[in-house]
């Protein structure tokens, strides 16, 4: 049988920030798919309790190092230690407004690094990376639904530079050597929660996306929930985005890791619905899961935010198979479980 074919075949695929939200339910998808894994994390981002949850869903173990990936020794270790096949290159920041604010520490976690751990994978000769990207790279396009071919770099924020100079990274590093093979996943909008209730996004009281708010407010946890910018070129004046099932998402990976297999090269792909939501059709969504009325303010707009973004979904649908199952219905639903289920668990 052919490497190709037989796959997930005790291959074993090292996480970057496995523990953390988009880790932690890739793992899942991972583990039950019939790989293995190895988790890396510092729980700078994440909990020890998110691993506890992806071992109860998926009733298998796998190693984990708690460390740091820009600390090139223990990353070393890891590769001495761990047979990796792939990797999946998940740890970074990513709130917008904290990026804006801090833009140093976006570049120094978020790109040297990505640099620390390409040079330990080539020294260890494990040259297959998936890199979690965002749509952020596209910036403020011209072309809506965005497809892969569209113009990158326009950023209008420092964590899409920080995503946008990731995958120039990669393309050069392959330019350089062709032995490489890497795909690069432009995320749109990740939300909800793992079905079970396990697992799931960890915020704060004043978080910067837009579920994990809709469900404060719903719950009384937050006086209102706040609808940042209503004069948008849209159809009700709040931006438009395309919001993706994170279990949808976590399933895009595992397509992904079949064209590693394959020839050498860079492949891209968006990984979103195809459809864009306006703010105020999330609200409403959530309000008929919930079943309660979400009081809300209209403030300002966040810098760096546009007014509409939304991916085409073709190139992957045709290349790899994949398209997400899920809709606003299922990420409100997943997502107010998991919050009743995490704030009762921290009070």
């Amino acid at each position: 049988m052919s490497e190709i074919n037989n796959i997930n075949d005790k291959k074993k695929v090292l996480l970057t920030g496995g523990a953390g939200y988009i880790g932690s339910h890739v793992a899942v998808e991972l583990l039950e798919s019939g790989f293995d894994i190895v988790i890396a994390d510092d729980f700078s981002n994440s909990s020890e309790e998110s691993l506890m949850g992806i071992r109860k869903i998926t009733g298998r173990d796998f190693p984990f190092y708690n460390i740091d990936i820009c600390d090139k020794l223990s990353l070393y270790d890891l590769f001495e230690r761990e047979q990796i096949d792939v990797v999946i290159h998940l740890a970074g920041y990513k709130a917008v407004d904290e990026a804006i604010k801090s833009p140093l520490k976006y570049y120094q976690n978020n790109i040297v690094a990505t640099i620390t751990l390409l040079e330990v994978m080539d020294a260890h000769e494990v040259r297959k990376i998936i890199l979690s990207s965002s749509a952020n790279v596209y910036g403020e396009s011209n072309v809506i639904p965005v497809t892969e071919e569209c113009e990158t770099g326009r950023c209008v924020n420092p964590y899409g530079r920080t995503k946008w100079v990731q995958e120039e990274m990669l393309k050069d590093v392959f330019t350089a050597d062709n032995r490489w093979n890497v795909v690069l996943l432009r995320y749109f909008n990740p939300a909800g929660a793992h079905e079970s209730g396990l697992i799931g996004e960890r915020y704060s009281k004043s978080p910067s996306n837009i579920v994990p708010s809709l469900a404060l407010a719903a719950n009384g946890d937050i006086p209102y929930f706040k609808v940042l910018g209503a004069n948008y070129n849209t159809l009700d004046g709040t931006g438009v985005r395309d919001y993706i099932h994170i279990s949808d998402l976590s399933s895009g990976h595992v397509a992904a890791i079949e064209k590693l297999f394959g020839k050498p090269e860079v492949s891209i792909y968006n990984l979103g619905t195809g459809h864009g939501y306006s703010v105020f059709e999330m609200l409403g969504t959530f309000e008929k899961i919930s079943g309660r009325e979400i009081t809300y303010k209209i403030e300002m707009a966040r810098k760096g935010d546009i007014a509409e973004l939304y991916a085409c979904c073709n190139k992957i649908s045709e290349e790899l198979g994949w398209s997400a199952k899920l809709g606003l219905e299922d990420i409100c639903e997943s997502a107010w479980k998991w919050h009743k289920n995490y704030i009762n668990s921290n009070e």
